[in-house]
């Protein structure tokens, strides 16, 4: 995937972006609603996402400032594993980006490229019940709640895109 507009671009990550990806999920406020990793795991996550780019059309992909090429977060699309149906969007950004409207505007890259993929699949999301800033970047995006998901350790808001 590769998205651009006047303040974000949307690009493969490169073996030596390893380091920003890392430091994002070091911070704690960036990972309150995100499941505990430890940093073995992260480097698993940063591999397969290099790994998946020739397998395609799905990974984690990193955001860019296109301003000053400051690293804004990731993104990822992917089978949803709860419901292999489903394509399950989803994304963190660094906390100086928090409240800027790039959420919003990842959300509509993602669905975007989503779409363009043609698989006749429904596009979901999932967030912490507490996130309610993500909830509303969803709902501004064009998805509607539906219910939440059960897993074993967690409840989570479940969000689909509403077909126009």
């Amino acid at each position: 995937m590769y998205y651009k507009n006047d303040t974000i671009i949307i690009r493969e990550f490169a073996p030596q972006d390893f380091t920003l990806f890392f430091d994002l999920f070091e911070d704690e406020n960036v990972t309150r609603y995100l499941p505990y990793k430890t940093p073995e795991e992260y480097k698993e996550m940063f591999e397969k996402a290099l790994s998946d780019y020739k397998e395609g059309p799905f990974s984690r992909w990193g955001i860019f400032n296109v301003q000053n090429n400051d690293f804004v977060g990731m993104c990822l699309a992917r089978v949803f594993l709860d419901h292999p149906e489903q394509i399950e969007i989803g994304y963190t950004l660094a906390e100086n980006y928090w409240g800027k409207g790039l959420g919003t505007t990842v959300c509509k890259a993602l669905v975007e490229h989503c779409l363009s993929l043609n698989q006749q699949k429904d596009i979901v999301a999932v967030t912490d019940l507490a996130n309610i800033g993500s909830q509303k970047v969803l709902i501004k995006s064009g998805f509607q709640r539906i219910e939440n998901l059960q897993r074993e350790d967690r409840v989570l808001a479940y969000f689909v895109l509403q077909e126009n």
